[in-house]
């Protein structure tokens, strides 16, 4: 398992663990994991996004802390908050990302997962110029996403 795996699965124990929130001190998490405290912040920049479903406050100083807090939302506000997060254009791992937040919150069933995931593939969208795909997989997420609301 990479370091970075390790590192977020540290994190999302501690938010099971801690009803939502944790608190991290980011040199304290890196010499726990032997990495360099830039790799603490790539995983948390990266896995624990609003898009994701975070929230995350930071600190500095010497009792400087992270606090990441996991938002629970309803369905309908889950879905939209998306929506809107997606913009004109998304890239294929970002749209995996949140569909695999839709999952993990209860949003979306796996299945349907698969299948927009399935749509918004690299391989569904190759007959399309490259500079486009961004925009038709923001197009087509958008209304799948919408589809689920219903």
């Amino acid at each position: 398992m990479r370091i970075s795996d390790s590192v977020a699965n540290y994190i999302l124990q501690m938010l099971n663990e801690e009803g939502g929130i944790a608190e991290i001190q980011r040199n304290e998490l890196a010499n726990t994991f032997g990495c360099v405290p830039s790799q603490i912040n790539y995983v948390i920049t990266s896995r624990f996004t609003p898009e994701q479903g975070y929230i995350v406050e930071s600190r500095r100083g010497g009792g400087g802390y992270i606090r990441i807090t996991r938002r629970r939302m309803s369905k309908f506000d889950m879905i939209m908050h998306i929506v809107n997060a997606i913009g004109q254009t998304i890239d294929a791992a970002s749209a995996r990302a949140m569909l695999r937040n839709l999952v993990e919150n209860g949003i979306a069933e796996q299945s349907d997962a698969k299948l927009i995931a399935a749509a918004l593939s690299e391989k569904s969208l190759a007959a399309a110029p490259k500079e486009l795909r961004g925009q038709l997989r923001a197009a087509i997420f958008k209304n799948m996403l919408l589809v689920l609301n219903t």
